[in-house]
């Protein structure tokens, strides 16, 4: 259950923006007397700090740990450098591909559902039925586990990732249960670790089956004509250049971590997106007619149509400007740092990416308030500085499945623009809830009109 909100939480994201009009760089950020940070939102300080790879997670991380143990989120050094090795030929495209068509299917459960919701005189907050279907996808994909959750609350294991997910940002927010003792005898910790336990469990159980499976087909090319390859599949094949594979602990780590971090993000970038369509009908008409046109006779999507969705693209990264999924991410230095002014700061620092004030920042966006997608266009892009657009962190830490989200996302809001008219309400506007990702206070509200 979300706590009660106040004037200043929700103005919270707003207060950011005006301190970045007023000290354009960054500022200092403290929490409590004893714990400072520097907060940055300039492209030259992010790049400072981001573009050499070896700022570390902090502590409050570790309050993941008993779900998604120690993956690429939370490790550094180099194990975190063998895992992302380990790691990368997860995403690459010939991989991605095959996805698509598994993630179309869970699109067009959650868009015939929707279907049958809808009415004239009454908005769908569509937030939870987004989050259902990304968490649908990613389980095909990670581990081909066909878990019909979208229209089956009742499955255990799905209940306890959604609980986990609520329960960790819980957590963060309440300063009484960063005690670790408090935590674990207290009635939140005993939920938490409970669905700890049982998505443990299951993922556990799933790789013991998977490798017993390799055993018997030995080489990836036997299982690929047999079927796709997902996630397990990499990560238990994966190998470095010693012969080293990853152990069964770090393999279930990676899992969780992926199913953490890919399923929340690509829940808020799409929910997100779709309220810009719906605020921007001249935008939404106008990707439609361009999806329209790619798909000519077909009635889905493939691979190869996603790469020539040149507006609707623009009309998501923008989205992903107004609205980044990750509004903010924290890391300790682990060298000094000089910026290009040069200030500097030692090892040890505390450093908070601002993403929500770096998208809006006026010394770096022209008009930062307005929706307007032909800021990325190729010629627009090109004259930008690289960290002026961080929806997926930048430099050699920045996000590892950034091409599966952006697959996703342009599949779904394809596809939702192809069967129905999105407008928002007016009497139940998003408020943004700045949290480990972007929320809405009251839910993300649309009217939905099936097209002919």
């Amino acid at each position: 259950m979300d706590t009660p909100m106040s004037s200043v939480e929700i103005g919270e994201l707003t207060t950011m923006v005006s301190w970045s009009e007023r000290y354009p760089k960054g500022h200092s950020l403290w929490f409590g007397a004893f714990l400072g940070f520097l907060n940055i939102y300039h492209p030259d300080y992010a790049k400072a700090v981001y573009s050499r790879g070896d700022p570390k997670a902090l502590d409050f991380y570790n309050f993941f740990l008993p779900w998604i143990g120690k993956g690429l989120l939370v490790l550094d050094g180099p194990k975190w450098f063998q895992h992302r090795r380990l790691l990368t030929p997860a995403f690459h495209s010939d991989i991605l591909k095959s996805y698509v068509v598994l993630m179309v299917d869970s699109t067009q459960v959650m868009l015939d559902k929707w279907e049958r919701l809808i009415s004239e005189d009454k908005s769908l907050d569509i937030f939870q039925h987004v989050g259902s279907m990304t968490l649908d996808s990613m389980l095909k994909c990670i581990f081909s586990y066909q878990s019909n959750c979208q229209l089956d609350s009742k499955n255990t294991y799905v209940q306890a990732i959604s609980d986990l997910s609520c329960l960790m940002q819980e957590r963060i927010q309440t300063f009484l249960y960063h005690n670790d003792l408090i935590y674990r005898i207290c009635p939140h910790g005993y939920r938490f670790f409970k669905a700890c336990r049982i998505a443990h469990r299951h993922t556990e159980k799933v790789i013991r089956e998977r490798k017993a499976l390799l055993k018997d087909e030995r080489e990836l090319e036997k299982i690929q004509k047999k079927r796709y390859l997902d996630f397990l599949d990499i990560l238990l094949c994966a190998r470095d250049v010693n012969g080293e594979g990853l152990s069964d602990e770090d393999i279930r780590s990676e899992v969780d971590t992926f199913l953490f971090e890919g399923h929340d993000t690509t829940t808020s970038g799409i929910s997100w997106t779709l309220y810009a369509m719906a605020q921007n009908p001249a935008h939404q008409q106008k990707c439609r007619e361009e999806i329209k046109e790619i798909l000519g006779e077909r009635e889905t999507l493939c691979w190869d149509d996603l790469s020539k969705m040149t507006y609707t693209t623009m009309c998501i990264k923008e989205s992903l400007r107004v609205y980044p999924p990750v509004p903010q991410v924290y890391r300790e230095l682990n060298k000094p740092v000089t910026f290009p002014d040069g200030k500097t700061l030692p090892a040890g620092a505390l450093i908070s990416l601002n993403i929500y004030a770096l998208h809006k920042n006026p010394d770096v966006w022209e008009d930062p308030q307005v929706f307007d997608p032909l800021r990325f266009s190729s010629d627009n892009s090109s004259q930008r500085h690289p960290y002026a657009f961080l929806p997926f962190a930048a430099g050699p830490r920045n996000c590892i499945g950034q091409q599966f989200a952006m697959m996703e996302l342009k599949l779904v809001v394809a596809l939702t623009l192809l069967r129905f008219q999105v407008a928002p309400d007016p009497a139940n506007p998003p408020l943004e809830k700045p949290q480990l990702i972007m929320r809405s206070w009251n839910g993300i509200h649309l009217y939905l009109k099936k097209l002919a």
